[in-house]
């Protein structure tokens, strides 16, 4: 993130006069694009009195800590590109299961998907070509060869129409944290076991996959991927464990969440003069 205080590094004296009378500026790049709610933040944590700067558990306790609809999802930085490598490397069922959950969200929980969607879907057909990706990316800085596009135009692309739809853009690019949660774990292995037997079928899956348009699928070698205990079907805890294995749960905020875990308490400090 980008200095904030204008200061003056001549001397140790100048800087912190410079902390003390500087401006905060929240305007100029990248702030814009910040939500309100993490500016708020930033503004009780930089108060210049001590006694009424943010303590550091008022700090933890902020909704943008620990709210994770606060902090919507927007094309700010590689996070989008992040999840879609991320994505390519997830088994069909994994990918139909992130598209039931991902498209039962609300368009706060999505943040600026939508809108990034739009950008890329310069037509606006209501879905993204390989033309239109490979142009999108290269707008946010992507410096991707063709070959790399079109793995990624592939993998997102879950019913194989050779176009990726905002069901399957969302499904790609949304944090995992928005889409590993229980309910949304429980929604969605609902969706595949048709008869609430507590168990996913073969046959059940079958048909998951002609409802997503998917054909040429092998079923049960979907199905051995996910079964643990080797019983030809799959129940909950097995489902689960697929959704949650492999997730980069560390990356983006929550990464700077622990790291204020760990400096929180030297930054808020006051001074001892």
């Amino acid at each position: 993130m980008k200095a904030i205080l204008f200061i003056s590094p001549e001397s140790e004296a100048g800087i912190f006069r410079q902390i003390l009378r500087g401006k905060l500026d929240l305007e100029s790049e990248p702030w814009p694009s910040i939500s309100d709610s993490a500016k708020d933040l930033v503004r009780k944590m930089l108060i210049r009195d001590p006694t009424k700067r943010l303590t550091a558990h008022e700090v933890l306790c902020h909704p943008w800590i620990v709210d994770d609809a606060v902090a919507p999802d927007k094309p700010i930085d590689s996070a989008v590109l992040s999840r879609l490598k991320n994505f390519s490397a997830m088994n069909k069922l994994k990918k139909m299961a992130l598209r039931v959950i991902a498209e039962s969200l609300s368009e706060e929980e999505i943040g600026g998907l939508k809108e990034l969607f739009k950008m890329i879907d310069t037509d606006n057909s209501g879905t993204i070509t390989y033309d239109e990706l490979k142009n999108g990316l290269k707008r946010v800085g992507s410096d991707l060869m063709e070959p790399e596009i079109q793995a990624l135009m592939d993998a997102a692309d879950i019913d194989n129409s050779g176009t990726i739809d905002y069901g399957e853009f969302l499904a790609a690019t949304l944090h995992m944290n928005k889409l590993e949660r229980e309910e949304s774990l429980v929604s969605a292995f609902a969706f595949f076991d048709k008869d609430g037997s507590g168990f996913i079928t073969i046959d059940e899956l079958s048909q998951a996959c002609q409802q997503f348009g998917l054909s040429d699928v092998h079923l049960e070698d979907m199905i051995k991927d996910v079964d643990q205990n080797n019983d030809g079907q799959i129940d909950y805890s097995e489902f689960a464990a697929m959704m949650r294995k492999g997730n980069a749960g560390g990356t983006g905020r929550r990464t700077m969440r622990n790291s204020l875990h760990v400096d929180l308490g030297e930054l808020l400090k006051p001074s001892e003069n």
